[in-house]
């Protein structure tokens, strides 16, 4: 089969987790007999070098006619870099969040697995891990306070800032359609996470979700203040299977979710829409300090590019072999520097990516 592939390498870290993401593609195609053509598209800083902005027409329409789209990571170092001095309309950041509109792409999934493997970077206790916990997270990703209308002005001498969080129900039913069609897949046990004892668009959310919860009585549903969610997650991951929730809790809740499998560097994402096409990156963000150090770990790319072959190319059984080759690679001991524990030898991020790649069957 032949597939056209977007990719955004993107800023920092990004081309180089992006390459070994390449080098896994590759190595399925040559395993199974698929051709992916490939086109490398201009996002975030990258854009803002070449094109004065973060995300241009075209490279919404390179990502349109494609039938994924591979991202590594966007953004620099707010501090020192040239892209923090515009203005945020036109920071790296913006291109994200206009291509994920542009794409339509309403549903973030982002998994939380930890493998046995990596126990021992788990911050969390052994009583705590038990056996260990495999979650996801169905995030909205383009409504609420990310997307509503804001603006900052004075009033009466005083600097005021205004940011509007907006949903209707037509945005909160369709990705509770999602989670619940996520859910029927795993263990049926869907928790929908709010903030409905303070907040209009969450008692919204909540009473949205219980009318789609009538279409799917095999799923267990449970709601639970976010507050609290951000607590049981380090209290009792394990009591989870798909958790569903807004765009502002979700990023929160997701690289809380992150870090408790031992590092960010681990986990993969795919935002979709509501045809195939779908955008895959990694959950960590551009780590401009260790860019071009061969220190990167391009495992939460690998795995997107796993979830890519799944969801939108529906290729399983290559996604498959991708997951079972990341993880024969962490039961043989080798390790990039963010996972590294004694006894495991520490490799970079080419070497991890050449690895994983020798161990696609």
């Amino acid at each position: 089969m032949q597939y056209k592939i977007a990719l955004i390498p993107g800023d920092g870290i990004g081309p180089e987790i992006v390459r070994e993401a390449k080098k896994i593609l590759d190595t399925v195609c040559e395993k199974y007999g698929h051709t992916f053509l490939y086109k490398e598209v201009l996002l975030g800083g990258a854009s803002i070098d070449v094109h004065g902005v973060p995300l241009t027409a075209e490279a919404v329409e390179e990502a349109k006619a494609s039938d994924a789209v591979l991202m590594g990571s966007i953004g620099g170092d707010a501090k020192t870099s040239p892209w923090y001095q515009l203005e945020p309309s036109k920071r790296p950041e913006a291109g994200l969040l206009g291509i994920r509109k542009a794409l339509n792409l309403f549903a973030n999934l982002r998994p939380a697995y930890l493998y046995n493997e990596l126990r021992g970077a788990c911050p969390l206790r052994d009583d705590i891990i038990g056996d260990g916990f495999d979650l996801i997270i169905v995030r909205e990703l383009t409504g609420g306070l990310y997307f509503g209308a804001r603006k900052t002005e004075e009033i009466d001498g005083v600097r005021t800032a205004v940011d509007t969080l907006t949903y209707n129900e037509n945005e909160i039913r369709r990705i509770a359609v999602r989670a619940f069609e996520t859910a029927r897949k795993r263990r049926k046990q869907l928790t929908s996470v709010d903030k409905a004892n303070v907040l209009d668009s969450s008692r919204l959310w909540r009473s949205v979700v219980e009318e789609v919860a009538k279409d799917y009585p095999d799923v267990s549903l449970s709601h639970m203040l976010v507050d609290n969610c951000a607590m049981q997650l380090v209290r009792d991951p394990a009591q989870f299977d798909v958790i569903l929730t807004e765009n502002m809790f979700g990023d929160i809740l997701s690289d809380e979710a992150s870090m408790i499998t031992g590092s960010i560097g681990m986990l993969s994402s795919a935002s979709l829409n509501e045809t195939r096409l779908g955008l895959y990156e990694p959950s960590h963000g551009s780590a401009p300090d260790i860019a071009g150090q061969d220190k990167a770990n391009p495992i939460a790319t690998i795995l997107s590019a796993a979830m890519m072959l799944r969801y939108s190319l529906d290729l399983d059984r290559e996604a498959d072999a991708v997951e079972d080759a990341v993880r024969k690679v962490l039961q043989k001991g080798y390790r990039t520097v963010d996972i590294m524990s004694d006894g495991c030898v520490c490799v970079g991020t080419a070497e991890m990516g050449d690895r994983i790649a020798a161990e696609i069957i």
